[in-house]
C-alpha cells in the first residue's frame, strides 16, 4: 500500500545564493514535498514507529537548510531530497520544490522555484578485471559506487574466468552487484566511466585487457536500445561470467 505524505510551504530562513549578501543575510526558502512511502504496516497497526513523522521531516529540512550554504536553489533542492532519501528507508520517492520569494531581482514576481523528483531504482551491474590486483580493483570499484546517490546492496562471490573476446590474454575476475540509485541510466553510465578511469581503465583496444569493466545489465524496468547504451545488456544471456554471479544475488530474475 503506497501513500503520499504531503508537506506544503514549509518556510525556512537560510543563506543560499550567488551574491555575497545572500550568503550572510538569511532570506526565506519555501519547501513543498510529496513523500511516497509504504504505509501498510503503519496503517494496520496504527503505530507511528512504523511510519514517518512529518515533524521529524520538517526539522531535518530546517536543520539541513540552515547548516549548509549553496549557490543554486537547484543544488539545495537536490541535496535536501537526497538527504531525506538516505535517512528514511521508508521513502521510496520524493518530489520536492523549493521556492525563493525574495530572489534579488528588481522586478515584480511572486517567487522563483525549482523542483526535483527522485526515486530509488534497482540496478544490476556486472564487474570484471583482468589486470593488476584484480580483487582489489573490484573492491575499489564497489567502494566508489557506494555513495549518497548510489547504494550497494548485494555483492556476489568472485568468479574466475578465461580471457573473453579473443583479444584479452589474462584471466578475468568477475562478479555481480546490486545497487539502488537515484541517477538516470546515462548519469549512472557517466559515474561508471569515471570509476573506470579512476582505476586506470584504458580504452585503446576493444575486448583488450583492462583493470576494470562495469556493465549495466538491468536498470529497473527500463529498456534502452541506443548506440551508447543498451538495457538490458544485449549479450548478457550468452555470458556465463555474467549470468552465474547474477543468479547468485538475484535468482528471481531468471
Amino acid at each position: 500500500m503506497e501513500s503520499i505524505i504531503k508537506i506544503n510551504n514549509l518556510k525556512v530562513m537560510a543563506t543560499h545564493g550567488v551574491l555575497d549578501f545572500e550568503k550572510t543575510t538569511p532570506q526565506p526558502f519555501i519547501f513543498s514535498l510529496d513523500l511516497y512511502v509504504d504505509y501498510y504496516k503503519a496503517s494496520e497497526n496504527d503505530d507511528l514507529n512504523l511510519s514517518i513523522s512529518y515533524c521529524d521531516i520538517m526539522q531535518d529540512i530546517s536543520n539541513f537548510t540552515t547548516t549548509n550554504t549553496f549557490n543554486l536553489i537547484e543544488t539545495l533542492a537536490y541535496k535536501t531530497a537526497l538527504m531525506l532519501l538516505n535517512k528514511y528507508d521508508k521513502i521510496k520517492r520524493i518530489i520536492l520544490e523549493v521556492k525563493k520569494p525574495e530572489a534579488p531581482f528588481d522586478m515584480d514576481f511572486e517567487y522563483v522555484s525549482t523542483k526535483v523528483d527522485l526515486k530509488w531504482e534497482n540496478v544490476y551491474l556486472s564487474l570484471g578485471s583482468n589486470l593488476g590486483d584484480k580483487e582489489k580493483n573490484l573492491n575499489s570499484a564497489i567502494a566508489l559506487l557506494n555513495s549518497d546517490d548510489t547504494k550497494v546492496e548485494k555483492i556476489s562471490s568472485i568468479l574466475v574466468n578465461p580471457p573473453y573476446g579473443g583479444v584479452a590474454t589474462e584471466e578475468f575476475y568477475n562478479m555481480a552487484v546490486k545497487v539502488k540509485t537515484v541517477l538516470s541510466p546515462y548519469e549512472l553510465l557517466d559515474k561508471i566511466h569515471d570509476i573506470e578511469s579512476i582505476l586506470h581503465r584504458v580504452r585503446d583496444v576493444r575486448w583488450g585487457n583492462r583493470t576494470l569493466d562495469i556493465d549495466i545489465i538491468f536498470f529497473g524496468n527500463i529498456s534502452i536500445n541506443e548506440e551508447e547504451l543498451t538495457i538490458p545488456h544485449k549479450d548478457y544471456k550468452n555470458r556465463d561470467f555474467v549470468l552465474i554471479p547474477l543468479k547468485e544475488i538475484a535468482p528471481h530474475l531468471f
